[in-house]
């Protein structure tokens, strides 16, 4: 039997003139081409199967794990010129149809259905299509997951006692308690909230939970570890928790217990240079009993993967996370998919028996729904926390992410004309510009003035100095400009252009070089040598030297000695941007007192709810929504972030498991 093959191709030559006109239609990229070439390599007839390798590998660049045979959803969206070519992606892809792909590729020998015993690039599986690597991936992390969940810890009679040492009584049901109250009996835990909901709260006190149980039953102390995604996350929570651990009603000998200090989840596995590898693996795991993650919604499949690899069976592991922020730049959307039906409680009578016992209390189920009895095992280990101690009732920026998070455009607009304090709107066309630079002027007038106030004459030494750069890196983050996309006139590169000539005569040193004292840099890479990661922030200062006078050093955060700066030569940093205004996607894990969120003046797949809602809680005391054009916020609030994945379904499933061929 021969496999059905499209009738667009009858020959390699043209497949490669359909992926060339792809390429310079903007559709694919040239790694999508190089790939597509890969597989031809290993099947020369294969030519039929080239383009869909080619946007299978392209759709991993949206965040898609896998494409669906029956769905181009993924496809009809991809960017590009028409006129370039004359068949585009989608129609070429529904021109086939669902049965014409499985019977081609169940007899291509560069797919596969049992990639077990015969691996391939692509594999089928129920209808999808993946690339090996990422069905390799969301199998092991839906094994690994589900694993979990089967195994349950026990806690001693004295549980509920410590649970009540606390937390305060209350009538209503105490998200925060509960989340502890699960966490503890579970192997694997999923904690979400939006901004001020108090994860980091709920941690804390649930780690000072775990270690009074532990110490109690005459063992050593659990060994804990914290890590976030970026430096920037991992700073924020060592500095929350070093502010709330002497507040922890525990004796002093348990507090001491609770690490203060967060790493990166790259330091964490032990990141090797120029490789996609880790230290610690499934054959050299991590040295620990308890692993929290913060920021959770940041991480993309591939490092769930190496996470979940690394982390001993006996760990219990705890994620949290905001699901409704906007997903990870690599391909999946692992907390927003795992946390799905976090909102809706989705608890068994089981479950909820348990947490009664647990926390001495019943459950009050109202605006929940009950699950069936021995289902929906995600759910059981998975909490909602609902009460914002940032954003009252009467808080403009937590109406308006909620508004956002609903897609509820009437209530959005309702807002944006209501005239909050901590709400601002501007959409006028005409003096937009102007209203712009008159934003960055006063948004940055206070780190202005800081960097203006650099001690001077006998007035310096060493001390003085580190004070004044640390407060000058606090006043930056006091404001921020954050943008929907990098490119274009609402862009990131042309709004720091804009805000380097608005701001050039305030400046310590006009910006006519590439490095001036006052520039702001973000890394845009990782670097082990100096320490710095991906994500953080830094300004180039005139620091003074006993030889040399005043030289240009960059002042960042010491990621090693929280409170403490490091200074780096400017050329040493070869992996630095400009960084006034700044990407939604690179803000997540940071929060400012004010934020003005710019958007283009054109749609794009890029600007979803999700994109909009992160950007409105960066915001601690006031947003600025910046529209060139009111239809593209109206279309973004009702555009939503969708990524193709089955891994719900695989958690959820009592098959879930790769030993199995499809």
């Amino acid at each position: 039997m021969h496999a059905i093959r499209p009738a667009f191709h009858s020959s390699c030559s043209e497949a490669d003139k359909l992926l060339d006109a792809w390429v310079d239609g903007g559709y694919i990229r040239t790694l999508d081409r190089a790939f597509a070439r890969f597989c031809l390599s290993l099947e020369p007839s294969a030519h039929h199967m080239a383009p869909l390798a080619a946007l299978l590998s392209r759709t991993l660049a949206d965040g898609h794990i896998c494409l669906r045979l029956d769905d181009s959803a993924a496809l009809s969206s991809l960017p590009g010129d028409p006129e370039a070519c004359s068949v585009s992606p989608w129609q070429w892809w529904t021109k086939q149809g669902p049965r014409t792909w499985s019977s081609g590729l169940a007899e291509s020998a560069i797919a596969t259905t049992c990639p077990e015993l015969r691996p391939a690039p692509l594999v089928l599986a129920d209808e999808y299509i993946y690339l090996y690597r990422f069905w390799h991936f969301e199998m092991v992390v839906a094994d690994r997951i589900h694993a979990r969940l089967l195994n349950a810890r026990q806690v001693d009679s004295r549980f509920t006692h410590d649970l009540d040492t606390l937390f305060e009584p209350s009538d209503a049901n105490d998200w925060q308690k509960i989340a502890c109250a699960l966490a503890a009996i579970g192997r694997f835990t999923l904690v979400t909230g939006g901004p001020g909901t108090g994860k980091t709260t709920t941690v804390l006190r649930l780690l000072a939970l775990l270690q009074l149980q532990a110490v109690r039953g005459h063992d050593e102390p659990l060994h804990l570890r914290l890590a976030a995604p970026t430096g920037k996350a991992a700073a924020r929570l060592t500095e929350s928790i070093t502010h709330q651990i002497a507040t922890l009603p525990v004796d002093e000998a348990i507090r001491n217990t609770i690490p203060a200090r967060v790493t990166t989840v790259h330091r964490l596995l032990g990141s090797t240079p120029h490789s996609r590898r880790f230290r610690h693996d499934a054959s050299n795991p991590l040295d620990l009993d308890v692993l929290v993650v913060d920021e959770a919604s940041m991480i993309d499949l591939e490092m769930m993967y190496n996470l979940l690899q690394a982390v001993p069976a006996h760990a219990q592991v705890i994620f949290l996370g905001d699901k409704d922020q906007l997903a990870s730049v690599e391909a999946g959307a692992v907390l927003g998919e795992l946390c799905r039906d976090a909102a809706a409680g989705l608890y068994t009578p089981d479950t909820l028996e348990q947490l009664k016992t647990l926390c001495g209390q019943a459950i009050d189920t109202r605006g929940l729904t009950v699950a069936q009895p021995d289902s929906q095992p995600l759910a059981q280990r998975t909490v909602m926390l609902r009460q914002s101690r940032r954003f009252g009732t009467d808080s403009g920026i937590g109406q308006l992410a909620g508004a956002i998070n609903r897609m509820d455009a009437d209530g959005v607009r309702a807002l944006l004309t209501a005239h909050n304090e901590d709400v601002d709107y501007v959409d006028q066309r005409g003096s937009f510009d102007q209203d712009l630079e008159a934003l960055l002027r006063t948004g940055f007038a206070d780190w202005l003035a800081e960097l203006a106030s650099r001690p001077a004459g006998s007035d310096i030494n060493e001390l003085a100095y580190q004070r004044w750069a640390a407060s000058v890196l606090e006043a930056f983050d006091q404001f921020r400009v954050l943008c929907a996309v990098r490119d274009g006139p609402y862009g990131v590169h042309r709004l720091n252009q804009l805000a380097e000539r608005v701001l050039a005569a305030a400046l310590p040193q006009r910006p006519d070089q590439p490095w001036y004292e006052g520039r702001p840099v973000m890394v845009t890479r990782n670097d082990y040598g100096l320490g710095l990661m991906n994500g953080d922030i830094g300004v180039a200062l005139r620091v003074p030297h006993p030889k040399e006078g005043d030289v240009l050093r960059v002042a960042f955060p010491d990621n090693d000695s929280p409170g403490a700066l490091r200074f780096v030569l400017p050329s040493r940093l070869t992996a630095v941007e400009t960084v006034y205004a700044m990407t939604v996607h690179k803000s997540q894990g940071s929060e400012f007192d004010r934020v003005a969120l710019v958007l283009p003046d054109q749609s794009s797949p890029v600007l979803t709810k999700e994109l909009l809602y992160t950007g409105v809680t960066r915001a601690r005391k006031k947003v600025t929504l910046m529209a060139p054009t009111e239809t593209v916020l109206w279309k973004a609030i009702t555009q939503q972030v969708s990524r193709n994945s089955r891994l719900w379904a695989l958690i959820n499933t009592k098959n879930s498991g790769s030993g199995t061929c499809l």
